[in-house]
């Protein structure tokens, strides 16, 4: 895919309200089920835990996209003059 192009709909991905409403709700319900778990629910706390890193991976792989465009233009056309 064109690096442009990529950027342009990782910034769109981030600036979309229902993806942000969507991935805010469940890192709330995970974290939720998360406290009203009890101490000897391992299994359950565990698989709680690795949506909630998996989460974070999803949006830390948007934001890298984001990031890498960024920096690629930067070296293709220079930092903006102010």
């Amino acid at each position: 895919m064109d690096p442009e192009l990529r950027l342009q709909r990782a910034q769109a991905l981030v600036n979309d309200e229902l993806l942000t409403e969507a991935f805010d709700t469940l890192r709330t319900e995970l974290m939720d089920r998360w406290e009203n778990s009890a101490s000897t629910e391992v299994e359950a706390r565990e698989s709680i835990w690795l949506g909630l890193q998996l989460l974070a991976r999803v949006r830390r792989h948007i934001h890298s996209i984001i990031e890498t465009g960024e920096m690629a233009k930067l070296r293709e056309h220079g930092p903006p003059f102010i």
